[in-house]
């Protein structure tokens, strides 16, 4: 026996470090890492505070710097499993964005897809594509990827949604695209109301049809969303895990409003409690109506209107209602069940 020959440990790392100079690595070593018996993400459940903690720091900014000149001010809310990945969930973005009275964020359009949920303010607009929509607290509104918008708050309070987008799926695929707008803001061309009028009554244009996978619609009104969940509530029992859930959906398709941002609003019923659900799709929840608690693993997240939590994927959670509640959600799921990999898990009470 050779007395200096290269243990099997040593004598593989030198194999690796030589195969590193060369761009190659073994893939026994990384393996089980990639390929995991079941979801794993260093995505962590976090909850903020909008009263308490987020707006204070929301009207500091919008003493800081103006909406112009941020071109969007929003702070993001940023997962702590993910410090300086700018993502919410590993595959969303989150942030709420302020314009102040009287002011303008310019128009610009981008590959991302975005949604805004209103969360404080009345009458300031989003406009898309040449058409302005006033937006209301509740109110589920899209700028689909690719369409010039602009937002702006004609009014004399300050306006603040919740902004979603897929940036972390379009940079995933190194495809975005960004274009400023020549002017602050876009000419409008058709009257407010004009795309819930043509494509949200169950009707379509006898001649149209779609160019763009979005939804034609781009303000989903809460008090026709409310009216929604109120009628569910009436007719019929809650969905042990859920409550009473719809998904907002592109009327020319019944599929989701946009193709890589699923969204919902759930009523859970005063004093319900969930049985343990988990999915696949980290989820991001609004609280609009009512109090009460999430417990996500070991977290327990108690909640009043305005406040945000997330879920990570395959995490068991369950919901508990005080008085009668309503979330709004929004995750990736429309992008795993393209690809096959959603998966949905319930549990007993």
């Amino acid at each position: 026996m050779n007395d200096t020959a290269i243990a099997p440990s040593t004598e593989r790392q030198a194999f690796y470090d030589k195969i590193g100079e060369h761009s190659l690595a073994p893939l026994w070593e990384r393996l089980h890492s990639m390929v995991t018996r079941q979801p794993v993400t260093p995505a962590l459940p976090a909850k903020w505070d909008y009263d308490a903690v987020v707006r204070p720091f929301l009207m500091q900014a919008g003493g800081l710097i103006t909406a112009k000149e941020a071109e969007r001010r929003v702070l993001i809310l940023e997962n702590p499993g993910l410090h300086g990945q700018t993502s919410i969930t590993h595959s969303l973005f989150a942030g709420l964005q302020l314009i102040m009275p009287g002011e303008v964020a310019p128009a610009h359009r981008h590959s991302q897809s975005a949604l805004r949920f209103i969360i404080e303010g009345h009458g300031a607009y989003t406009a898309v594509e040449g058409e302005r929509t006033m937006m209301e607290p509740g109110d589920f509104v899209i700028t689909p990827s690719w369409t010039w918008h602009d937002h702006g708050n004609d009014t004399d309070q300050p306006m603040v949604w919740l902004d979603g987008l897929d940036i972390p799926i379009v940079r995933l695929f190194d495809a975005s695209f960004a274009e400023p707008a020549n002017a602050d803001s876009q000419t409008v061309m058709r009257p407010e109301g004009d795309s819930l009028a043509r494509y949200g009554a169950n009707m379509l244009p006898v001649d149209w049809h779609p160019t763009i996978k979005s939804s034609p619609v781009f303000n989903y009104p809460y008090s026709r969303s409310r009216d929604a969940l109120a009628a569910l509530a009436r007719n019929g029992d809650p969905d042990s895990c859920h409550g009473h859930k719809l998904r907002y959906v592109n009327p020319a398709s019944g599929e989701s409003a946009m193709p890589t941002i699923g969204a919902f609003m759930q009523l859970l019923p005063a004093g319900f409690g969930s049985t343990p659900y988990r999915s696949t799709d980290g989820t991001v929840f609004v609280a609009v109506e009512g109090e009460g608690e999430t417990v996500v693993g070991d977290t327990t997240f108690h909640w009043k209107p305005r406040d945000i939590f997330v879920v990570p994927s395959w995490h068991w959670h369950r919901h508990r209602a005080n008085g009668e509640a309503v979330l709004f959600s929004f995750s990736d799921r429309p992008v795993q069940e393209k690809l096959a990999l959603w998966r949905e898990e319930r549990g007993r009470a």
